[in-house]
């Protein structure tokens, strides 16, 4: 694993635990960021091991000069791994959140990762790399007033197992990696969407889905403070980029373990109650 690793959204959360931890497994670590503070802490932590690159997954020309630097970089060497967990969260009643919200997660979670995927796989070919795919519980386990963001990891799964099944004949293995909730920014920051979302939405969407939408943004508070840790995560990733033949798929986190459990044995229509149940989707709910 001496050729290199490149990592999306590397600048927080779940990126940068795996940009730190596979150097410190002595890997030649290029961490993609959109800022170059990000990267500079990067390297400063790292003592220099780490390579920031700027990139930006839903810009076309950051993808192309970003493989550009690591292939300069990286000489005459090829990619060994490329981890794919750049993305954001958009949450909402889907009756009322707007499609130009729904699009940007798109850009950032599917088109993104699958943009980078093309890019890499000149140099992840060469070098008989493989590729790690960060999803979520989400991407098997959708849930009220997260729909915008389910839905792109339900497409993540989808365009993972393709391409596990495409690549097969060049070695290329494909993993994925479904944590539960994480302690990472992206919680705070899902909570604050979901607060500006409510303000811009008609009257009718508090009306119908405001406790929902409270309750939702409490959830997402609480993640950020009671998930299991980024580093968690990145063990995994590690494990998925060195195991002499890597899993399909690793649930991370117990409440994932779980969620995926349930829905594997629960009869869709009783799962539907719990989960409205649980995030306040209900008749009674609007009552109280």
């Amino acid at each position: 694993m001496k050729s290199g690793i490149l990592i999306s959204g590397a600048s927080t959360g779940i990126g940068r635990a795996c940009a730190l931890e596979l150097a410190k497994r002595d890997m030649r670590v290029f961490a993609g960021v959109r800022e170059a503070r990000a990267g500079e802490a990067l390297r400063t932590e790292s003592q220099g091991s780490i390579v920031p690159v700027m990139l930006d997954v839903t810009d076309a020309g950051s993808i192309a000069a970003a493989i550009d630097t690591v292939a300069h970089e990286n000489g005459a060497r090829a990619l060994s791994g490329l981890v794919n967990n750049a993305g954001i969260a958009v949450g909402g009643p889907l009756e009322f959140v707007p499609i130009a919200a729904v699009r940007a997660q798109f850009e950032a979670n599917v088109l993104g990762l699958l943009a980078l995927t093309q890019a890499s796989l000149p140099l992840l070919r060469a070098g008989r790399g493989r590729i790690v795919n960060i999803s979520s519980i989400s991407g098997l386990v959708a849930t009220p007033l997260l729909g915008p963001y389910a839905a792109s990891k339900f497409a993540v799964e989808g365009l993972s197992d393709t391409l596990r099944r495409e690549l097969a004949a060049w070695d290329i293995p494909v993993s994925l990696v479904e944590p539960g909730k994480v302690v990472t920014p992206i919680w705070a920051k899902s909570a604050a969407a979901a607060e500006a979302l409510l303000d811009g939405l008609p009257t009718e969407a508090g009306e119908f889905y405001g406790p929902a939408i409270e309750r939702s943004k409490q959830r997402a508070l609480r993640a950020a403070r009671t998930g299991i840790p980024a580093s968690d995560v990145a063990t995994v990733v590690a494990s998925a980029l060195t195991a002499t033949r890597p899993r399909i798929r690793y649930l991370v986190g117990r409440d994932a373990r779980i969620g995926a459990l349930l829905s594997s044995l629960l009869p869709a229509r009783v799962l539907d109650w719990y989960l409205r149940r649980e995030r306040g989707v209900t008749a009674e709910a609007h009552r109280t």
